[in-house]
């Protein structure tokens, strides 16, 4: 029944939605769910390791296969392993959630759909891949269309939604050139330990969003020319950022063309160096933590906080999950932000916000305004971490920089004085004392005059909330009314 004020009970179940054909393509490959989620697979990696409380993680577009691929697990694993179905992640999809993990004592996670492969660090990771369409031999004839030969050194990286077709691709580019070497490292089908690849890191080579490709001593990157298979993406635009001195061609599946796309990264990086401008300008930062499962990112918090703490700026720590504009107009103080994220989350370019958002490695270059920008550009957190020492972007050299004269900025045209901010480890003397607390009284003043002043702290007033059954329907006809009703 409807009336002029709410619609009927209805109309949520019958109305029409609109699905990406991009986002179903998984299912509509294989009408199997058990080959198409890899189920025989990941139920032996499961048995294999013990596993006995396993939480499986779907992105949005793929919720409606959870219930599916839940019973395949369930019916095949048995009654003794207990298995949850995560939605609706508190930060991007491609990262494994592993707060939501923990909160059922979950001691694997299964990742399905798209991912960044960041290396997680507390539980391990089974990843099951999407699987799109290719066509090897398609592939290899457009891109001689633009090569007169195979590149005598070839990077090969592609979408992950084409792994199941990497041995295929390999096989022909290296018999089209037997020659020339293709340089490419298998995306892991294990269960991947958490930290498993910190050791890998350290060793000599070089990776692009944790897909790594080792290259031998006598082989710089600018002397090799980088295939990447998949469509529009983030991970494409990070690529470009990443290795703006390699030729890159690009495939597209969905499109069954190849294009060079090199000249793209000029373009890109430009923007970026726009917004380091504009944080070199800033004296209030925003650490934005997109992200608490990818492994380094508490170091990298507090290396950032230290970084600007020693040129004497200020900084906040902010975790808003999912950014969107107007969460982040909340803090107008704030005159730039950077995000701490997995790569493919790193780089954000919307227009819709008010503030620059830079990525650490931009920061960095923005604190110390001796270095000078070569166009080389990264999104490794460690590497950011021990960028201060390799390339002389330390926090003694930073500290020793003047920050009392007035510098000139490259985005307004004009002189900009910095405010100072006090050292937190200042102790108070008698001289100070009064503006201290003069100080005190109007932040408070301030705080009182915003039209928001955060949440209500009630720590320790309310009990900690345990699982519970849920209630099954829509908002006006919940199934436990009806319970309730026939027990009156």
């Amino acid at each position: 029944m409807a009336d002029a004020f709410s619609s009927s009970s209805q109309d949520p179940i019958a109305r029409t939605i609109q699905v990406s054909d991009v986002s179903n393509h998984l299912t509509n490959i294989h009408a199997d769910i058990d080959h198409t989620y890899d189920i025989q697979r990941t139920v032996h990696l499961i048995n294999q390791g013990s596993f006995s409380q396993i939480a499986l993680q779907f992105p949005d577009e793929l919720l409606h296969d959870s219930v599916p691929v839940y019973q395949a697990l369930k019916n095949t694993l048995g009654p003794e392993i207990n298995i949850f179905v995560l939605a609706d992640t508190s930060y991007g999809s491609c990262c494994v959630d592993e707060v939501a993990a923990e909160h059922v004592n979950a001691d694997m996670v299964i990742h399905y759909g798209h991912t960044c492969l960041s290396m997680t660090t507390r539980l391990p990771v089974i990843y099951v891949l999407p699987k799109r369409a290719l066509d090897p031999a398609q592939t290899l004839h457009e891109f001689l269309k633009l090569v007169d030969s195979i590149p005598q050194h070839l990077i090969l990286i592609h979408d992950v939604a084409y792994t199941h077709q990497a041995a295929n691709i390999l096989s022909h580019l290296r018999g089209a050139a037997p020659h020339a070497s293709v340089y490419y490292t298998p995306i892991p089908t294990d269960v991947v330990q958490p930290g498993a690849r910190a050791a890998a890191e350290k060793e000599a080579g070089s990776h692009s969003l944790h897909r790594r490709y080792s290259l031998p001593e006598n082989v710089n990157l600018s002397d090799c020319t980088i295939l990447y298979i998949g469509e529009e993406s983030l991970a494409l635009n990070n690529i470009l950022l990443t290795h703006s001195n390699c030729p890159v061609y690009v495939y597209d599946p969905a499109e069954r063309t190849c294009r060079y796309e090199s000249g793209r990264s000029n373009k890109l990086l430009m923007r970026r160096y726009a917004a380091m401008l504009k944080a070199r300008d800033a004296d209030t930062f925003g650490i934005l933590v997109g992200t608490l499962g990818v492994a380094s990112y508490l170091p990298l918090v507090s290396h950032l906080r230290s970084a600007i703490k020693s040129v004497n700026r200020k900084s906040y720590t902010l975790s808003v999950g999912k950014l969107n504009p107007a969460k982040l107009a909340n803090f107008m103080e704030i005159e730039c932000f950077v995000i701490v994220a997995c790569p493919e989350n790193s780089i954000v370019e919307s227009k819709e916000f008010y503030k620059p958002i830079v990525t650490p490695f931009e920061l960095m270059l923005a604190l110390n305004s001796e270095h000078v920008w070569t166009g080389d550009y990264d999104l490794d957190f460690e590497r950011v971490i021990s960028q201060r020492v390799s390339d002389g972007i330390c926090l003694a050299l930073l500290q020793e920089q003047p920050n009392d004269e007035p510098s000139f900025s490259l985005v307004t045209g004009k002189y900009h004085s910095r405010r100072q901010t006090q050292n937190d480890q200042d102790e108070p003397t008698d001289a100070n004392a009064l503006p201290s607390t003069a100080l005190q009284v109007r932040l408070a003043s301030f705080l009182q005059s915003r039209s928001y002043q955060g949440l209500e702290a009630r720590v320790g007033e309310d009990d900690p909330s345990i699982l519970e059954q849920g209630r099954s329907g829509i908002a006006r006809d919940y199934t436990t009314d009806h319970l309730d009703g026939q027990a009156q």
